[in-house]
């Protein structure tokens, strides 16, 4: 699988990186010069997360811009949390 939010499309991005040399000029110096120019990637904080998806328990990829926002719904983590309260005894209405 790519690094890709399943939410919010966010991939790997391309960019540069630029080298400087030189004194500023309000210090004093002839200003600054680009000397080189590499290119970069800008990477996603991409997380696997177990999220429920369409009412079922899926392993999505998720950013965690995502995660914040509240687009990711994540199950409980306790078990008894998922059991049907107990109905009360008849008996106890009296």
């Amino acid at each position: 699988m790519p690094r890709v939010c399943q939410f919010t499309g966010r991939k790997t991005a391309t960019g540069k990186s630029y080298t400087h040399r030189g004194k500023a000029k309000y210090l004093g110096g002839v200003g600054t010069k680009v000397t080189s120019k590499t290119l970069r990637k800008f990477k996603p904080n991409i997380h696997t997360v177990t999220a429920m998806v369409d009412g079922s328990l899926k392993r999505v990829k998720v950013s965690t811009k995502a995660m914040r926002m509240g687009l990711v719904v994540k199950p409980l983590k306790r078990k008894y949390a998922y059991r049907p309260e107990a109905q009360p005894s008849p008996t106890a209405e009296n």
